[in-house]
């Protein structure tokens, strides 16, 4: 590991925005693009020119996007590819051949590798429509971490569009210099991303921090939270109160009672929307990456989350963390419990498809 490197947290997709385009701007040798969503928008187009023009340069560029969560088709970007670029879609729809299983396993990474020098990792999709939501995404100049995020964005762009392929190869495991990151990839049984997070949870001794724009978590996830508040740990969960899919929020409610109940703190972000995905443990581990705190992403998508233990990444988590809690209002127990009716039916007619919201 370098004795030194830099770190840069952003939670504005506005400045992230801004920081990446220079990045892009400075690429000397390639870009690497993994992402989920990358729309035909004011934003999509900013950096599909950026890119373009870093083609035309000569600089290998190489984009990875989800066909089912990027609204742009090729031929918005034509001149990219015109310019040397190559694009790839993640798992192309297929109409006639298990149309259900097949196509709601997502690509759901979200990763920007430069010159084996910067990183970018977690929540922020390329989108205007996502651009006063509050994310978190790191920014490492770090030569070992791109090197090793270089590495998994080439095995994603090579098994593009397979169905099939080694699975265990794909998920291992990489660590470097007090920094681990982990791969999921759909799995009923493994879901090495929520078994982790089960196991620092269990771990905690101090506090327990959760950030994600949907929460959903299964029985296992639920009673490691409220085992720890017996053991005396300081656990809280940060949500919007109102994210961008409703029938997520009605789901949720059905949670949150027990978990308030049984000493759970719940925090509601009032402020736009929250998007981050993160995880603080005793002010010193931390997870930043894709992955939301909910049945969809743990068991059908392919997620990647980066866990480690550095003093300046964990104070700009703290501080990340902070600064959230402004923006934020507690729970009301009494309020959940005196919701409408039919809010409660919807919770239980839509049980059945928690494992897909």
């Amino acid at each position: 590991m370098p004795t030194h490197f830099e770190a840069e947290l952003f939670d504005d997709n506005l400045l992230m925005f801004a920081q990446a385009l220079r990045d892009i701007e400075n690429a000397q040798k390639y870009i690497y693009l993994e992402l989920y969503r990358f729309n035909n928008d004011a934003v999509g187009v900013k950096f599909r020119n950026a890119l373009a023009r870093k083609a035309k340069e000569g600089v290998e560029v190489k984009i990875l996007v989800d066909s089912w969560g990027t609204s742009a088709s090729p031929t918005f970007f034509a001149d990219t590819i015109k310019n040397g670029a190559e694009l790839r879609y993640f798992k192309k729809l297929k109409f006639f051949i298990d149309f259900f299983t097949k196509n709601h396993r997502r690509n759901h990474r979200k990763i920007l590798v430069i010159d084996n020098d910067i990183v970018y990792v977690g929540s922020s999709n390329y989108t205007s429509y996502s651009l006063a939501w509050r994310e978190l995404v790191l920014r490492l100049q770090h030569r070992t971490a791109a090197i090793q995020f270089k590495k998994i964005f080439l095995s994603s762009f090579a098994i593009f569009n397979q169905y099939n392929f080694k699975r265990l190869a794909f998920k291992k495991k990489i660590k470097f210099g007090g920094f681990e990151i982990i791969q999921d990839i759909p799995s009923i049984y493994r879901q090495q991303i929520k078994k982790r997070y089960e196991k620092m949870i269990q771990k905690a001794k101090e506090s327990v921090w959760i950030e994600t724009p949907y929460f959903l978590p299964g029985f296992k996830l639920r009673k490691e939270m409220m085992d720890a508040v017996q053991r005396g740990v300081n656990v809280n969960v940060i949500m919007p109160k109102h994210s961008d899919v409703r029938l997520v929020d009605l789901l949720r409610s059905r949670y949150l009672g027990l978990l308030c109940k049984n000493g759970v703190k719940i925090h509601y972000y009032v402020t736009n929307n929250l998007h981050a995905k993160g995880m603080l443990i005793d002010d010193k581990h931390f997870s930043i990456g894709s992955a939301n705190f909910d049945y969809r992403s743990f068991r059908y998508q392919y997620e990647l989350t980066l866990i480690g233990d550095d003093p300046t990444i964990i104070g700009l988590m703290k501080k990340h963390i902070s600064n959230t809690l402004m923006s934020c209002e507690p729970f009301d127990y009494h309020k959940w419990n005196e919701r409408p009716r039919m809010e409660k039916v919807f919770e239980w007619l839509l049980l059945p498809f928690r494992h897909f919201l």
